[in-house]
């Protein structure tokens, strides 16, 4: 006969409790889940995402070039449309890098869904490097589109691979981390343009992206070397022609320490909850 439930001890059969899962110091899946849903994101709507911008940037070529209107300008020794396209494609990777952040963020929280990435078992450093990576995704994606189309129309070509590489990386970092930072300071849309306008938008045309500062004035040069989107660029343009206004190693330097910065701030962002908990 098959004994009963309560026979024995005169309990029923306890099912098994299951374990709690064990992370480790890093939780991988929890980091790599949320960088791919930062990721597939923007390859969702890759027609305003991607395709878009390269369309935009073509169109600042086409400007600039036509307006210059003759083949033989020059800025810093280079034919001007090759001197501007490195400028032209940093430019495109990191306004792509802020936006992804930044949109994620901001939209997270005016829809309320925010807490779906506060509630995992995530760290703040794990959703830090998660959204950081995702910024960066994009900007790179857009970065190599916006570079195969552009060399159907100026001669492209990477004097120094590994700078290029570099700023590329460290430029798209930085203001993915920005676009964080933003995202996360902002209550509305409203706040978000505001650091668009006023922030980024002119420190990106007042970098050197379409003239070489060696032709400013030195009052206003000063100004322009205290500006870190200065030296992203000209490192990445170092990396295509060979040609930088500043020290390699210096820009290379600042890039660095100010990623440092910002990656400390929107870490302690998230630690803090700032604007994120109720």
């Amino acid at each position: 006969m098959t004994p009963h439930p309560h026979a024995g001890n005169g309990m029923p059969n306890a099912a098994p409790v299951p374990s709690p899962r064990r992370l480790g110091s890093v939780n991988w899946l929890g980091l790599w889940t949320l960088t791919a849903k930062e990721v597939r994101r923007f390859l969702k709507v890759y027609f305003q995402t991607i395709v878009a911008p390269v369309v935009t940037t073509l169109l600042f070529l086409a400007i600039f070039v036509l307006a210059i209107g003759r083949s033989s300008v020059q800025a810093a020794g280079l034919p001007y449309a090759e001197f501007l396209a490195p400028g032209l494609i940093m430019m495109a990777i990191t306004q792509n890098a802020f936006a992804n952040t930044s949109s994620s963020l901001i939209i997270s929280k005016v829809q309320g869904n925010i807490v779906d990435v506060l509630m995992p078992p995530l760290s703040p450093l794990e959703q830090t490097l998660a959204f950081a990576l995702g910024g960066v995704a994009r900007g790179l994606v857009v970065g190599v589109a916006v570079t195969a189309v552009m060399a159907a129309f100026v001669p492209i070509t990477v004097a120094h691979p590994a700078m290029a590489l570099y700023h590329a990386v460290m430029g798209s970092l930085m203001l993915s981390l920005l676009g964080m930072i933003g995202g996360i300071w902002a209550d509305k849309f409203d706040h978000m343009a505001a650091v668009t306008n006023f922030i980024v938008t002119p420190l990106s045309f007042l970098s050197g992206t379409f003239y070489s500062i060696e032709r400013l004035p030195a009052s206003i040069r000063l100004f322009a070397e205290a500006n870190p989107f200065f030296y992203m660029i000209d490192g990445f343009r170092y990396g295509f022609v060979g040609h930088a206004d500043s020290k390699v190693a210096l820009g290379a330097g600042v890039v660095g320490l100010v990623n440092l910065g910002l990656a400390f701030v929107a870490y302690r962002m998230f630690k803090t909850g700032y604007k994120l908990k109720a």
